[in-house]
């Protein structure tokens, strides 16, 4: 128990700093990274022959690498608040190693890990409205919570924040009280109606809480940005990547992001058939735990606390721009926060 004076992680906001997009497109950063990438390389047999940057975006940096035998790899570095996602997958690859993409090597006091190519990612394999397949995937990400289940202080110990049901209106006062002191100019900033809304919201925020607390489900990994191009069908079944989103929470919070993707992808209403099949699929995992009528009655509770797992790594993300970058993306964070009272994505 959290004692009088000490205050809970969300008090205050993730620590602002520059944004390291400017060294990710520096000659230092490249020299700095093909050294490591070469050594890493060297130490299996072969050399590194290019090295060039796939996706330079303003939270990461991701690279392809191949070798003198036609292999490829890929290596990437995080934003600060995002940089554990290297330590993390260290962890899932001895805890999980069959569920997500294999590491080839991990600098963890810099955040940088190195993965072998899996080939295409699903989203290039399968139709979009293809629902069998996501039935996979939405089962598959509970197949690899439950494998976590009772891990908990190797995934805290790897940079895992905690949203807990029963701490989220806590959470969402915190928030919406440091979100709307910043600055006029912070495009951070709430807006005063958007945070009287919430204020008033949280009584509900806390009966959601204590409704998905209530089915007795461990907290494990959410990977909070589970959508298609994350994922790999190999022989072998699903292997997940781009855990850098990733936060640890109630497991059926995990459904939002797939389940608010379908709904724009078939431009469908909450009560799809579709995406019932879709959540149905995950539900079913955990139906030897709780019974999977008491899942489905407290889904569109976890649905709208999977909204706090936005509103967290967008905020993690924002906390560290380039003035450009933060006239962008700077206000994703708020308002993921903002739409919590919407409507989950299925009912």
């Amino acid at each position: 128990m959290r004692s009088g004076t000490e205050q809970p992680w969300y008090a205050t906001l993730p620590g602002s700093g520059p944004g390291p997009s400017v060294r990710w497109t520096s000659p230092a950063f490249e020299a700095e990274l093909r050294d490591w990438v070469g050594g890493v390389l060297g130490g299996l047999g072969v050399d590194l022959v290019s090295l060039e940057p796939v996706h330079q975006r303003p939270w990461s940096t991701v690279w392809r690498a191949g070798t003198s035998d036609g292999a490829t790899f890929w290596a990437k570095q995080n934003c600060d608040h995002q940089s554990f996602e290297a330590t993390l997958l260290v962890v899932l690859d001895r805890l999980a190693p069959h569920r997500v993409v294999p590491v080839v090597a991990g600098d963890l006091e810099r955040g940088l890990h190195l993965v072998p190519d899996q080939g295409p990612v699903l989203a290039r394999t399968v139709a979009d409205d293809d629902v069998d397949a996501w039935c996979r995937v939405t089962a598959e990400a509970m197949h690899l919570q439950r494998d976590l289940v009772g891990h908990e202080p190797d995934l805290v110990g790897a940079g895992l924040t905690t949203l807990r049901p029963d701490e989220s209106a806590a959470y969402v006062e915190a928030r919406v009280e440091s979100l709307a002191a910043l600055p006029q100019d912070d495009p951070r900033r709430m807006a005063d109606d958007v945070a009287q809304r919430l204020r008033d919201l949280l009584p509900d925020v806390a009966v959601w809480g204590e409704e998905v607390a209530a089915l007795g489900l461990a907290d494990t990994l959410v990977h909070n940005d589970l959508h298609a191009n994350n994922v790999f069908a190999t022989a072998d079944g699903m292997r997940f990547f781009d855990f850098g989103d990733a936060v640890l929470a109630h497991p059926l919070s995990a459904l939002f992001v797939p389940l608010n993707v379908l709904l724009h992808r078939f431009e469908a209403a909450p009560d799809d058939p579709r995406l019932r099949r879709v959540a149905d699929a995950a539900l079913e995992v955990w139906g030897d735990v709780v019974p999977v009528t008491s899942l489905r009655s407290a889904l569109p509770a976890a649905l709208r606390l999977g909204r706090l797992g936005r509103a967290e790594s967008w905020l993690r993300v924002t906390a560290t721009l380039t003035p450009p970058e933060a006239a962008e993306y700077g206000d994703a964070g708020t308002w993921w926060l903002g739409a919590l009272g919407d409507e989950p994505p299925l009912s």
